[in-house]
């Protein structure tokens, strides 16, 4: 079952109500951040709870009490009765309520949903997925805000095939819906660098166990034009960890399979999960 804490109480997600008029419905001002559990393990909460609040410094909402409040109610939520036996996702939501006082939000509401993590199938994993390019940038990158409608939008009349919109602008490689994104080429992996894109929490420990494994990282948006260079792509995420990327749009990645460097990056991710739990 899919749970939600909503002030002071824990119901099932389907029983839980916002106010219509929160700014979150009525204006889209929010923050959220999602968080993986394997089991009962939580992974890298610190680091996502530090996202979070600086996401929502950012957005203008005064969060301080809040996050204050926040571990402990995760970590009872991931250990509640009704709470999924699975691997959870942890969406932790903050709104900004429903006061706008010149665009600060001094009195935000929160609410926490614990849900069954949905695993990529074996396909996506073994075959590697597809990405359709979109020339535009997510709004205000920096924050993890609860606007997705860039990515969203350029997903309509997208192939099956295609898993997530990835943004470029003039030539260079943002990141995509939802994910960060790794160009290998000429022995370096190429990631763009926090300032144009949202400050990945896998990202980081990604680039972490780069480095520690004596992999070339070079912090630059990667160029459209050197995605028919590639050797091999593959994106980031909380859900997804590491997933190889083996077209985007028309252009084949490589040889159009997932590549040894996404293999062995994924598989030390995996090895290293309860360093950061």
């Amino acid at each position: 079952m899919s749970i939600c804490f909503y002030r002071g109480s824990f119901m099932p997600l389907e029983e839980c109500c916002i106010p219509v008029t929160d700014l979150v419905i009525l204006r889209g001002i929010g923050v959220f951040d999602s968080i993986r559990s394997y089991g009962k393990k939580i992974f890298a909460l610190n680091e996502h709870l530090e996202r979070l609040s600086e996401s929502a410094k950012k957005c203008g909402i005064e969060a301080e009490s809040i996050m204050k409040e926040l571990p402990a109610i995760i970590k009872r939520g991931v250990n509640h009765d009704l709470a999924p036996d699975k691997d959870m996702v942890i969406k932790a939501y903050i709104t900004g309520g429903q006061v706008n006082d010149h665009g600060r939000f001094p009195e935000p509401d929160f609410f926490v949903i614990f849900e069954e993590v949905h695993v990529l199938t074996p396909e996506e994993l073994n075959n590697g997925v597809a990405l359709r390019p979109t020339y535009t940038q997510r709004p205000f990158p920096e924050a993890k805000s609860t606007n997705y409608l860039t990515g969203y939008v350029s997903m309509i009349g997208a192939k099956s095939n295609e898993f997530e919109a990835l943004y470029i602008i003039n030539g260079e490689i943002t990141e995509a819906t939802a994910s960060s994104f790794f160009l290998c080429k000429d022995g370096k992996i190429i990631t763009a660098p926090v300032g144009r894109v949202l400050r990945g929490i896998t990202r980081e420990i990604v680039i972490t166990l780069l480095k520690e494994n004596n992999f070339k990282v070079e912090e630059r948006c990667p160029l459209e034009s050197e995605l028919s260079q590639a050797d091999e792509a593959f994106i980031s995420g909380t859900l997804k960890e590491v997933l190889p990327v083996i077209r985007v749009g028309d252009q084949t990645i490589g040889n159009g399979l997932p590549g040894p460097v996404s293999k062995h990056v994924h598989k030390l991710f995996l090895s290293n999960l309860e360093r950061w739990m």
